[in-house]
């Protein structure tokens, strides 16, 4: 039997792609004609080019498939057309479940997102926190809460369907990389003189991956799972990541409201110079809330752990400098942990 993996190109993908190959699985990955193999490309996997978002191809990459595991995501803060961003996020997925139902597969991993339950609280919010299209802010959330509820509406009527949601995925391998990933390797190559007061919920990314297989084999079919490690705020983010790497911390806090016309003097300069931004909107505005999250169901009923957040940042700086995305000595990494990608 083969299982399939959509975006094992990608950060989370390509770890569990990996981890899937290690327990002797098939692994039939979907690929674009566009798309940069460097994370799959040592890996014995069988490879079909499609797009999600034609459903013509899918018939042929869903033969024989007992499993799906679709990761694939346009995880963009910033797009001159954000009608790609919900054409890869809802209407592929869209696509997907229902060849998915036709096909008859037995198991169907939605990779969702923090972003669709971390939304402000009196408590932290867990599966159990109802949030609205109304509170998501920017295209990638609205997109990806949009797609999630495509994916229990497939499970309502039948297919079975388990949502995961990883919060801020770390560790080695992000080639692309990822905005968290760009963060750290500008932390690096020291142009962050400054950080906002936020927080994030952060995993290590291998352990995102486990949670993946893990929900395969005990999620519940329409229930969502946070893979979720440890809430941070950006500062001790940002101070573990000087103790592994040497580059001083910025000690200069900005207020939001500093951050937020930086970002709207940005985004009217990038319009005329016909550039991405340099500081989204979307992102500046999601850093006035902390995504903070409580992780305990999936530990309750999946048996998931997280490992050392820290290790992982470890293992994230020591692949950044390796592969060359940052010029620093990286002297504070101890050789410990799991290997780095390098």
């Amino acid at each position: 039997m083969i299982t399939l993996v959509t975006g094992a190109t990608g950060f989370v993908g390509s770890h569990l792609a990996r981890m899937l190959v290690e327990r002797g699985e098939h692994v039939r990955v979907l690929i674009r004609p566009t798309s940069v193999l460097a994370a799959i490309d040592r890996l014995p996997v069988e490879r079909t080019q499609g797009d999600l978002r034609d459903p013509s191809c899918l018939e042929d990459a869903l033969r024989g498939v007992r499993c799906v595991y679709h990761v694939a995501a346009d995880y963009r803060l910033w797009s001159r057309n954000p009608d790609e961003i919900y054409q890869s996020n809802v209407a592929a997925t869209r696509n997907l479940l229902e060849a998915a139902r036709r096909a008859g597969v037995e198991c169907f991993i939605y990779t969702s997102t923090v972003a669709t339950i971390a939304v402000p609280r009196s408590s932290l919010p867990n599966e159990e926190t109802q949030a609205s299209l109304g509170e998501m802010i920017g295209h990638y959330k609205r997109s990806k809460f949009l797609a999630e509820q495509e994916a229990l509406k497939a499970a309502a009527s039948g297919l079975p369907v388990v949502v995961v949601n990883p919060t801020t995925p770390v560790g080695p391998g992000d080639w692309k990389p990822t905005p968290t990933g760009q963060m750290i390797v500008d932390f690096l190559n020291g142009k962050m003189r400054a950080y906002v007061d936020t927080g994030l919920n952060v995993v290590p990314v291998e352990d995102v991956a486990a949670g993946h297989l893990l929900a395969a084999e005990r999620g519940r079919v329409g229930e969502r799972y946070l893979l979720g490690g440890r809430n941070m705020t950006l500062k001790e983010i940002l101070d573990t990541l000087a103790a592994v790497s040497g580059q001083p911390a910025p000690r200069l806090r900005l207020p939001h409201v500093v951050t937020l016309a930086a970002g709207y003097v940005d985004d009217v300069i990038s319009r005329i110079l016909h550039r991405e931004p340099r500081i989204p909107l979307e992102g500046v505005r999601m850093a006035r809330h902390k995504m903070f999250v409580d992780c305990s169901k999936a530990e309750r009923e999946m048996g998931f752990r997280s490992g050392s957040v820290d290790e992982a940042l470890e293992r994230a700086t020591r692949w950044y400098v390796g592969n060359k995305y940052a010029r620093v000595s990286c002297r504070g990494c101890p050789d410990r942990g799991r290997t780095a990608w390098i």
